[in-house]
Order: structure tokens, then sequence, then C-alpha cells
């Protein structure tokens, strides 16, 4: 097997062949959140399969194309549509394209997704900045060899969601009239939505909201000293005694009612960065 460091040597060396932008700001779009790259001034649309040791997404709502260009003045590389673990992919592939973000001199990554919310005082359609995670997919993307020129082998979690992003994403809220909630991710292993003794037990221990991704790339990102800033969008209520039916449908549907509201906040927080 080729080692981890050449083969994001590889697939860094493809993407700069491609385009002159380099990247400041990388964007992870998550479910149904990929239209958000309609905002940006693309110079270079690279589809995923082009890329040396790039997974493919395989969930419908995931285009699988990588876009490079200018988004508010900035450089930004933006993924449109991420892995999971669920697909069957391991955490390492799952974080490669992190890892090739930071390689290319992303010093930010700016995280969304899609998530089912268990906190009474949250409703559908609610957009909640990620104050902090629990990781309960049963795997890490740190386990095995660690390569000290990428970070060192115990990295701390401390700060794991810039704080003075979080700040400056309320700000904007506040000034653009958005709602928004700020609140704890719990990731999953997923595919399947939780039960109602799941959601109360993910409630019980501290989680706002639930989701199936996330976590690994930001633990990723922390290991290689980028800055987070962590965006859900609410797309349905786990709430155990108020359970009814949900499928995928339903959470398209909610998030893209919701996504205008994230370009906005993505848009003018990147202007004031």
């Amino acid at each position: 097997m080729e080692d981890l460091l050449e083969k994001i040597d590889q697939a860094t060396n493809f993407i700069k062949q491609q385009t002159k932008i380099t990247p400041e700001i990388g964007i992870i779009l998550g479910t149904g959140l990929g239209s958000t790259g309609e905002e940006i001034q693309v110079d270079k649309v690279i589809e995923y399969t082009d890329i040396p040791h790039f997974p493919v997404s395989t969930v419908e709502s995931h285009s699988g194309r990588l876009l490079l260009g200018a988004l508010s003045g900035k450089k930004v590389m933006a993924m449109q549509g991420r892995f999971h673990y669920y697909e069957g992919y391991s955490m390492q592939e799952v974080t490669f394209p992190v890892r090739v973000m930071h390689k290319l001199g992303v010093k930010i990554l700016v995280v969304s997704n899609a998530c089912g919310g268990m906190n009474p005082q949250f409703e559908a359609g609610d957009i909640m900045v990620i104050t902090d995670h629990i990781n309960l997919q049963g795997d890490n993307p740190l386990i095995g060899k660690n390569y000290d020129e990428l970070g060192p082998r115990f990295p701390d979690m401390y700060d794991c969601y810039d704080h003075d992003l979080m700040k400056l994403v309320e700000e904007v809220a506040l000034d653009e009239g958005i709602r928004l909630q700020k609140g704890v991710y719990v990731s999953v292993a997923g595919p399947n939505l939780e039960t109602a003794a799941e959601y109360r037990f993910l409630r019980m221990i501290g989680a706002d909201v639930v989701g199936m991704s996330t976590v690994p790339e930001v633990i990723v990102a922390r290991h290689q000293g980028s800055k987070v800033l962590g965006l859900s969008i609410v797309t349905d209520m786990g709430l155990p005694d108020a359970l009814g039916p949900m499928n995928l449908e339903k959470i398209l549907k909610t998030a893209a009612e919701a996504e205008p509201k994230l370009k906005r906040l993505i848009v003018k927080t990147l202007e004031r960065i």
C-alpha cells in the first residue's frame, strides 16, 4: 500500500496542475447543501473520479465535485458532496480530502451538514453553529500510524470549533436577521435514523443534534492545525415522545428550504474573515 504522504502529494499535485488557485479556506457542503457552491466564482471544477486516491460519493444528494475559485474575496476550495463511514469507506478515506486541502494551503475549514434536532427548543429548518461534538461512530481517523509531518500523536481538541469564528458567525446572523442556534453535534455511524430510545440517550449525554458525518473531518482538521467553523441545518426533529415517520425526501426538502440562509451566513462570514 502506498504511503499516505505519497497519496496526499499525488492528489495535491494533480489539483495544482488544474488551477492557479491557492485556497485559503476549505468548505464541505453536506447533504442537500450542494447548491451553495453556486455562490463561488469558479476557476476550475474537478470531478472526484479524476483526482488520484479520492473516494467517490455514493449518496444521491452529493454531487461529487471539487470547486476552486473565489467567494467573498477569499480563495476557496469547496467539496460538493462528502464521504461517509456508512458508505463503507475507512476513516482515513473519509478524511483524505481534508488532508489534501491542508496540503494545498487551507488554514480554515467550514463544514456543513444536515442533522436531526433533539433539543426541544430547536425547530426543523433552524441553523445551528456547532460549539462542540461527541464521536460515537466507533472509529477514529487518527488510529494507526501517526505522521508527525501532519500532526501530533495526541492532538488536543481544545477550541475544536474556533471561538473567534463562532463569534463572527453569530454577529453575521444577528445583522442578517437569521435565527441561529448553538449546540453540540453527536456523530453516529448510520445509515439508519435513530430509534426513540437512541434519541433519548443521545439527548441525555449532552447532544443537541445528531448526524452521520463531520466529526471525522473535524478531528483531522484539528490534528493538522486548521481552524474549524461548523454549521448544521436541522432537517427533522428527533423528539422521542413525538416521533413521526421520516425519509430522505423530507430531509432534502427541509435542507433546500433552509439553504439560502446558510448561503448568506457563509458568504457574509467569509467577508469578515
